[in-house]
């Protein structure tokens, strides 16, 4: 396969430095998207929710490792692209988060799941339509995870 080269139109700024596993959903971050992007978030405002794509700049795939690896100590081995972790072939992230307003080139979210300095390559509006699955199915094991705080 062919390489990608993607670049970032923003960066993450918020009070998380380091990664943390759980609380996300409190966290407000600014994403300071590159003046020659601004014109690009024209109407974004409009939308109550975003769905932002970023590179987990600070993560480490070890395929050994990483590639099947257990959630918890109380749940079975999984592959990677069964689980939600940040440990990936290609770090890249995606979290749909509320949109709380945007101000000149500045996007602020509640609930993004990226540290400080995270580099954003793509911020869409959250569809219903497009992005929400009526009742999914949540294997066991991940609904034990969340509520062991994971």
């Amino acid at each position: 396969m062919e390489p990608i080269t993607l670049q970032p139109v923003g960066v993450v700024h918020n009070d998380v430095p380091e990664p943390i596993d759980t609380d996300w959903a409190k966290v407000v971050s600014e994403i300071h998207i590159d003046a020659a992007y601004a014109p690009g978030l024209a109407g974004l405002e409009d939308w109550s929710h975003v769905v932002v794509l970023y590179v987990m700049h600070r993560a480490a795939f070890d395929i050994n490792a990483d590639l099947v690896r257990r959630p918890s100590d109380a749940l079975p081995a999984l592959g990677i692209f069964a689980q939600r972790a940040r440990r990936r072939p290609n770090l890249i992230g995606t979290t749909a988060v509320k949109l709380l307003g945007v101000d000149g080139n500045i996007v602020r979210v509640r609930g993004l799941d990226a540290i400080d300095g995270t580099p954003v390559v793509d911020i869409k509006p959250y569809a219903p339509i497009y992005d929400g699955v009526m009742n999914p199915l949540v294997p066991a094991w991940f609904m034990q995870l969340m509520q062991e705080g994971g």
